[in-house]
């Protein structure tokens, strides 16, 4: 698994991660059912601590991206509860939108925005 991290960054390492995690698993490049590393093999191999490891893949299980697993660790299970998925989108995307309103940036290109973040995602 690669990951890279910005120790220099002002967003805390643990959100880092999670996002990275996020990403791959909307790029395909984690399917559901995989094994994410275990959280001492993930803290070794990036040079944290296991608890800022620990800490993503709890965030990661409360969201719904995984499951954690005595026997097989973490695992790539997205929650399929799309309304409720919808709705903490919206309520994130809010704070954007109103940064974007105070910015000028106009309903159209907020679309063109998604869109093109969109595709990046698009599987192939």
């Amino acid at each position: 698994m690669y990951v890279k991290i910005d120790f220099n960054s002002d967003e805390a390492i643990y959100i880092q991660l999670k996002n990275q995690i996020i990403y791959a698993i909307a790029t395909s490049h984690f399917q559901e059912g995989d094994n994410l590393p275990s959280v001492r093999d993930l803290a070794d191999y990036i040079g944290i601590n296991m608890h800022t490891v620990n800490k993503a893949y709890t965030i990661l299980k409360q969201e719904g991206y995984i499951k954690l697993d005595r026997r097989k660790g973490a695992v790539i299970a997205i929650d399929i509860n799309k309304i409720q998925a919808i709705n903490d989108m919206k309520d994130e995307l809010r704070s954007t939108i109103a940064q974007a309103i105070c910015k000028n940036i106009s309903c159209k290109e907020v679309h063109e925005a998604v869109d093109d973040i969109f595709s990046e995602f698009e599987r192939r």
